[in-house]
């Protein structure tokens, strides 16, 4: 059983910059592959960014190309987002998560159904 607590969320103004954190305990975490979704309010959980189990591969939604960037430290059990050039609609409840298995294909990494372990989310707000 792998527990994931992230952190890091918070308000920021457009264009500003926010760095989530995500630990995680109870699993071997260099066996995961670890991914970000969020969902903003009234709206479904989507998938934002994924890197495998070494960090040397990683794949983001086109939303947020160029602007935000995933990296682990499996010494540290913990995975990170970097969020710069902050937009309103990056408004949301951030979550990570973990999977055991994961098939390196868009469809696959990007589908929220491919990963057993979940966080509690972190709120991120964006002001105009």
């Amino acid at each position: 059983q792998v527990q994931l607590v992230e952190s890091g969320g918070g308000l920021a103004q457009a264009g500003g910059s926010l760095r989530l954190s995500c630990a995680a305990s109870g699993g071997t975490f260099s066996s995961y592959a670890m991914g970000w979704f969020r969902q903003p309010p009234g709206k479904e959980r989507d998938f934002v960014a994924v890197i495998n189990w070494s960090g040397g591969s990683t794949d983001y939604a086109d939303s947020v190309k160029g602007r935000f960037t995933i990296s682990r430290d499996n010494a540290k059990n913990t995975v990170y987002l970097q969020m710069n050039s902050l937009k309103p609609e990056d408004t949301a409840v951030y979550y990570c998560a973990a999977a055991s298995f994961l098939i390196w294909r868009d469809s696959y990494y990007s589908s929220h159904r491919s990963y057993v372990y979940w966080g509690q989310g972190t709120q991120v707000t964006v002001s105009s």
